[in-house]
C-alpha cells in the first residue's frame, strides 16, 4: 500500500502520513496549541513554504512517499496561489515549485500537488464516508465561506462569492464584492452587520422573537440555499455537507424548505444536505487523496 502525505495550511499547519485513506500515526501541527492564532499571517510567504516543508519532513521520517498533497486557502492553479485573502502575502507564490525544490535539496523526487483547502476537505469527507465514487460538495462556514468539490474539477470554484442578492447595500464580503454569500453567512460579515451583537447572539435573539434578528436568520438560510441551488443547477444534484464553526447555526428544515422552492426541475431534485463535524485529520486525508488521484491521472 502506497504512502502519501497530506498537509492542511490555513490558520495553522497540520501534516500527516496517510495510508489506505487513514492517517497513520499522530498529526504534526504548527504552531503548537496555545500559540498565537495569527502566526501564519505574520510570516513571509517563503517562511510558510519552508515551515510546510519542515512538517512534511517530520512526518516522512525517511520513508518512501508516493505523493504529497497540500490544502491551502485561496485560488490555486497549477501549483500557484493566485490569490489568498486569508494569507495575502502568499499571492503569486508558486508553492508547488517551492516545495519541490526544497525536497530536491534533500535528494527527493516526490510529486507535490496544491489544492484549495475546502477542496481538500471535500475529498477528506468523501474518503472518510466511503463516497470516493460520488460527487461530494462541502460548505465551510467560518470567518469566511468556503466551497469544496470532490472529485476536483477545473475552475475557480469560489462558491463563497456566489452572488445571492441584488441589493446594492450588501457590501459585507471581505473581497469587496456586492451581494456575495460570504457577505451574509461569513462570521466577519455578520459582526460588521450587527455591530451591537455577536453572531451567536443574533441567532439566540432570533429564537427569542427579536424581529430584526429573525429576519436576518431567514436571509442567512435563504442565501445559503440560493448558493446551493446555483451549484445544483450548474453541477447537478447530490450530497452537500456543511461544516465549520458557523455550521452550528444551520436549521436543516428551513434550509431544505428554501432549497425546494428554488430547485423545481425534476432531474435536478433529490439533493441532500447534512451538517457534520470535520477536523484537521479530515483535511489531511483529503489533501493526500487528491494528490494520489492527481498523479494517478497523469
Amino acid at each position: 500500500m502506497q504512502k502519501t502525505i497530506g498537509v492542511m495550511a490555513a490558520e495553522h499547519i497540520a501534516a500527516g502520513l496517510v495510508e489506505n485513506n487513514l492517517v497513520a500515526g499522530a498529526l504534526h501541527v504548527f504552531p503548537m496549541a496555545g500559540s498565537n492564532s495569527d502566526y501564519l499571517s505574520e510570516m513571509r510567504a517563503e517562511q510558510i513554504a519552508e515551515t510546510i516543508f519542515q512538517q512534511i519532513e517530520s512526518v516522512r521520517q525517511g520513508q518512501e512517499i508516493a505523493a504529497i498533497g497540500v490544502g491551502f486557502p485561496g485560488i490555486i492553479r497549477n501549483g500557484v496561489i493566485e490569490d489568498s485573502p486569508n494569507l495575502i502575502q502568499t499571492k503569486g507564490l508558486n508553492l508547488e515549485r517551492s516545495l519541490t525544490e526544497l525536497l530536491s535539496r534533500q535528494g527527493l523526487s516526490v510529486p507535490v500537488r496544491i489544492f484549495n483547502d475546502t477542496d481538500a476537505m471535500a475529498a477528506g469527507v468523501a474518503a472518510t464516508k466511503g463516497h470516493l465514487d460520488k460527487l461530494i460538495r462541502v460548505w465551510w462556514l467560518g470567518n469566511g465561506t468556503g466551497f469544496g468539490r470532490y472529485p476536483q474539477a477545473e475552475g475557480m470554484w469560489e462558491g463563497g462569492h456566489i452572488v445571492v442578492s441584488l441589493d446594492p447595500k450588501e457590501r459585507f464580503c471581505a473581497c469587496g464584492g456586492i451581494g456575495h454569500l460570504e457577505g451574509i453567512t461569513g462570521y466577519r460579515a455578520m459582526r460588521l452587520r450587527f455591530l451591537d451583537l455577536e453572531p451567536e447572539e443574533v441567532f439566540e435573539e432570533a429564537q427569542q422573537g427579536d424581529v430584526r434578528c429573525a429576519e436576518f436568520v431567514k436571509l442567512w438560510h435563504r442565501a445559503l440555499a440560493a448558493a446551493t441551488a446555483s451549484s445544483i443547477h450548474l453541477d447537478g444534484p447530490g450530497k452537500f455537507y456543511i461544516s465549520g464553526p458557523s455550521a452550528q447555526f444551520v436549521q436543516i428544515g428551513l434550509l431544505d424548505l428554501y432549497l425546494n422552492e428554488m430547485v423545481k426541475m425534476t432531474p435536478l431534485q433529490g439533493s441532500q444536505v447534512e451538517v457534520i463535524s470535520t477536523s484537521d485529520e479530515t483535511a489531511v486525508i483529503g489533501a493526500a487523496v487528491n494528490a494520489a488521484r492527481a498523479i494517478g491521472e497523469r
